[in-house]
């Protein structure tokens, strides 16, 4: 049924479980993955606590807060870009084709134009379960993809008791 699918991880506790569902319905379809982590130096909160820490003690040591939050930053990328690669040798040991991919940008954008031109024709994604204000302030990179996606998405619920699978 699904030949390409693309997997949003982004690190959270739900991503070992998105990624598990993930290699199940590309066993089952014996499917392609293209797993994809988007990374955002605005969202980060270590890199963000380091340069606002530094601003407040030392608000005259500009470049070396500078400094700091560049070598966090890249600490952070090679960090995570091993976790992608990691997970991308595990679903081939497990006999399926696998590639990668890591950026930086706005994630919900980014997922629905690689899915668009890597031609995918499932999009799994994490959802956090935000509703109502918090969605509209936080935003939800589940609903931008609900709404913008090319091909059918299935959404993988935040960890709860039940750890529910829903798809839309």
């Amino acid at each position: 049924m699904f030949q390409r699918i693309l997997v949003a991880l982004d690190k959270s506790e739900t991503s070992q479980y998105i990624f598990e569902q993930a290699m199940s319905t590309a066993g089952a379809n014996e499917s392609e993955l293209m797993l994809l982590h988007v990374l955002s130096p605005s969202e980060n909160p270590y890199t963000n606590s380091i340069f606002l820490q530094a601003e407040t003690i030392y608000p005259t040591l500009h470049t070396d807060t500078v400094v700091q939050y560049m070598q966090a930053w890249n600490e952070l990328k090679q960090e995570r870009l091993r976790w992608i690669q990691s997970l991308a040798q595990t679903a081939v040991e497990n006999g399926i084709e696998t590639e990668f991919k890591q950026t930086v940008g706005d994630a919900g954008r980014i997922i629905c134009e690689l899915a668009l031109s890597w031609l995918a024709d499932l999009i799994i994604v994490g959802r956090r379960g935000r509703s109502g204000i918090s969605e509209a302030f936080l935003g939800s990179i589940s609903n931008y993809v609900l709404h913008h996606a090319h091909c059918s998405v299935l959404t993988v619920q935040g960890l709860t008791t039940s750890n529910t699978l829903t798809s839309a």
